[in-house]
């Protein structure tokens, strides 16, 4: 029998923890500490002072700024409001970030510490965009708002926006509903898996971006448990052993290089790490020398998350009781959906495959995002007729249910946690005078799991660092190529499609499967 979550809408968490936890710290980043109280007398006044601004229902509002407490503020107050928020990855280069808003048509952008100049060139190309807010002076904007206004909208309505790189050069708005983003991460204590179990007594640490769906929902998901999250804008080893130490802290979502990271530091094996029962990792599997090296200092169970934009995050997870520090089959795959989650191996013709066959991952579940921004027929390409979402990964399922992912259908990289795609890294190189043509890949890469390399038809001398210097002024830099070789011709096929696959196959030769 399916479970109700705590809240379905937005609008009711920050009144109900408030009423439950009063005093108690929700938020605390840098600049204070935010309590629940606090949370849902700011929500109120954000909601009203974007109704006082001409704010209307659907309209988006965009986030510019690395992490702050503040967001979470915004994003609760846009849901009692009836906006969308589009939080924008501010490691874009200004073209990309003038694209997103230009795009999503957004008539507010809150701009952080860094990013408000960069807001205000763009707003003089950008029509729509009404008010750029600097998230320094965010209280004022929002202190003299008047009465609260009642929550506006349904839980089946979009709430955020957020953006997934394009196949096709241009970035996507993934449509995300209040139900969907909810769903997983308001259920009661005794309905979640036991590895994922939050208390009131948590604490956890948000410092993926809030660009992210992980950031967004890690941020959601210790809201809704009335836990205290501590609200990093990256992630430092030395802070984050200071807080496992002095605040108590208890949940970690990270990614395998963060992991490294803190054992290399020179402390780390004189911490007291009893509070972290788990530490849960995504983008990428972990090492197994890395596995064991982290079982033996943190003493605690490591779990494993595969997930999308489109499903408000994770799909599968791979528990604990999975990972074997002498290694295991299991280890190799994405673990198994999550509850309420259905998963099917779908081949060419669109019919499922057999157990163990590879195919398209196809993935269904209330957290299925509403379609993409503007995009009918991607979304309509993006969904079966039967309301399952094609992920663009290649895998299969095994006997017992686990998930293998081996491959991508499409040509994403995924480097240190950021979707890069080729086209759109080609795109820009191709404008470059000492290139003919470009393909570009995914290699393996030891610490961000894929690094981005072009592979190049010269026309003259190739420069690396200075092709690269000058693709940094188009790109954000993790988009940009790690290192460059230079060819006589690329592999096409008959038609002449580049065969990725084929300049892809030396670097990965050896390895388990062709992604990492």
């Amino acid at each position: 029998m399916p479970v109700t979550p705590l809240f379905s809408h937005l609008s009711e968490v920050a009144p109900a923890q408030a009423a439950r936890y009063g005093g108690k710290i929700a938020l605390q980043g840098d600049a204070g500490a935010i309590s629940y109280r606090e949370l849902a007398d700011r929500v109120a006044q954000v909601a009203s002072a974007l109704v006082e601004r001409g704010v209307r229902a659907g309209d988006r509002i965009a986030f510019l700024s690395r992490n702050l407490p503040e967001y979470y503020v915004l994003l609760l107050g846009a849901g009692m409001a009836g906006a969308v928020i589009v939080p924008v990855n501010w490691r874009l280069a200004p073209r990309e970030v003038e694209y997103i808003l230009g795009d999503s048509g957004a008539v507010l952008l809150f701009a952080g510490r860094g990013f408000v100049e960069t807001g205000r060139d763009l707003a003089d190309r950008l029509p729509a965009l009404r008010e750029v807010v600097d998230m320094d002076r965010f209280a004022d904007w929002h202190n003299g708002a008047s009465a609260p206004i009642p929550p506006a909208g349904s839980p089946d309505d979009v709430v955020a926006q957020i953006y997934t790189s394009g196949t096709t050069g241009h970035p996507k708005g993934a449509m995300l509903t209040h139900r969907a983003l909810l769903a997983f991460r308001s259920l009661p204590v005794e309905a979640q898996p036991v590895w994922n179990r939050w208390t009131d007594d948590d604490v956890s640490l948000i410092v993926t971006p809030q660009f992210h769906i992980s950031g967004t929902g890690f941020g959601l998901q210790t809201l809704c448990a009335g836990a205290t999250g501590l609200v990093m804008q990256d992630f430092d080893p030395d802070a984050v052993l200071r807080a496992i130490e002095r605040d108590g802290l208890s949940k970690i979502f990270t990614v395998p290089a963060a992991i490294q990271m803190l054992l290399r530091h020179p402390r780390s094996r004189d911490i007291d790490y009893s509070r972290i029962r788990t530490m849960i990792y995504g983008a990428s599997p972990i090492p197994l020398h890395l596995l064991r090296e982290a079982m033996d200092v943190f003493r605690c169970g490591f779990v494993q998350q595969y997930g999308m934009t489109e499903m408000c995050g994770t799909i599968c997870a791979l528990p604990p009781e999975d990972h074997d520090p002498q290694g295991n089959e299991r280890m190799r795959s994405a673990g198994k959906p999550l509850d309420g989650v259905a998963v099917r191996i779908l081949g060419p013709d669109g019919h499922d495959l057999p157990v163990g066959e590879v195919g398209e991952v196809a993935i269904r579940s209330v957290t299925c995002m509403a379609g993409y921004w503007n995009l009918p027929e991607a979304t309509a390409e993006a969904m079966t007729p039967d309301g399952f979402l094609l992920s663009g990964d290649a895998g299969y399922l095994d006997a017992d249910g686990y998930l293998f992912v081996v491959d991508r259908v499409k040509d994403m990289i995924v480097s240190g946690g950021e979707n890069v795609y080729p086209a759109e890294v080609e795109a820009v190189l191709r404008n470059h005078p000492a290139i003919a043509d470009v393909a570009v890949i995914g290699v393996p890469d030891e610490r961000w799991g894929e690094a981005v390399k072009a592979v190049v038809v010269a026309k003259g001398p190739v420069d690396t660092a200075e092709i690269i210097g000058w693709a940094r002024e188009q790109l954000a830099g993790y988009k940009l190529p790690k290192s460059i070789d230079v060819v006589e011709a690329l592999p096409r096929n008959a038609g002449g499609k580049v065969l990725r696959r084929e300049l892809r196959a030396p670097y990965w030769e050896g390895k388990e499967r062709a992604i990492n």
